[in-house]
């Protein structure tokens, strides 16, 4: 079995109560924290039979390695989503999706904006985020935290070769439409109802040469202001809810 990992914050740990409790090997709160948030986070963890420990403030920001963790952290077991991209893909043939939605972040290395897109992505219906195992950022505690429970639900895939996966996505007939400022075309304009891969790159140096080349089309998303860019979760939120809108057709 995996080694137990770290989760804090109200959103994060709560999730995992609600879609895996038997994950949870022990909760750690703070017993001075005792208003109505508090007191409902433990009634739901003591229904779920978990063990419970209190904690001060000091000692939670040590295993959580961060001080936003709300008075309350988590040591759990990893859930398993899905082993391998491949399998999900499989799954969801099985399942009878015709038209997947992945997102594929190329250069993130920003925990914060990890977690952004991940929550992002599970709002918005993704089956999955992708991104390089090199100059990517790993699910961590910070990841966990920001994500608000998206750690947990949405399957994060970190690959060897980023190119080839998308090639790989495009043999099985998945269209891979990259973000970039300079594309001749907008997202508005584009056909996003099909199968699709979301392919977006860092804030500043955006995807690299590589990627962009292996991409079966640009959009760009307009911008009316004197900034020439957008946070790369916000940009995610924007192009992946303009395909969820398409799909609601």
């Amino acid at each position: 079995m995996s080694s137990p990992k770290v989760l804090f914050g109200f959103h994060a740990v709560g999730v995992r109560l609600k879609t895996a409790p038997q994950s949870i090997i022990e909760i750690y709160y703070e017993p001075t924290r005792r208003d109505a948030r508090m007191r409902q986070f433990l009634e739901r963890a003591r229904e779920a039979g978990t063990r419970l420990i209190e904690a001060d403030g000091l000692r939670l920001a040590k295993l959580s390695g961060s001080h936003g963790h709300q008075g309350v952290a988590a040591r759990v077991q990893p859930v398993q989503i899905s082993q391998s991209l491949d399998e999900l893909l499989e799954q969801l043939e099985e399942q009878g999706v015709t038209a997947p939605l992945l997102l594929v972040l190329d250069g993130v290395t920003d925990p914060h904006n990890l977690g952004a897109c991940l929550r992002v992505a599970d709002g918005a219906g993704a089956h999955a985020v992708i991104a390089p195992k090199d100059h990517a950022v790993g699910i961590n505690a910070t990841v966990a935290k920001v994500a608000s429970g998206a750690a947990e639900t949405v399957p994060y895939f970190m690959v060897t070769n980023l190119a080839r996966t998308l090639a790989e996505l495009k043999e099985r007939g998945i269209w891979v439409i990259g973000a970039s400022d300079d594309a001749p075309g907008t997202l508005y304009q584009a056909d996003l109802k099909g199968p699709l891969a979301l392919v977006l790159g860092a804030e500043g140096p955006g995807m690299r040469q590589l990627t962009r080349k292996t991409c079966d089309a640009l959009v760009s998303i307009p911008m009316q202001g004197a900034v020439e860019s957008l946070n790369v979760s916000v940009a995610s939120a924007i192009c992946l809810y303009e395909a969820l809108r398409q799909r609601s057709l």
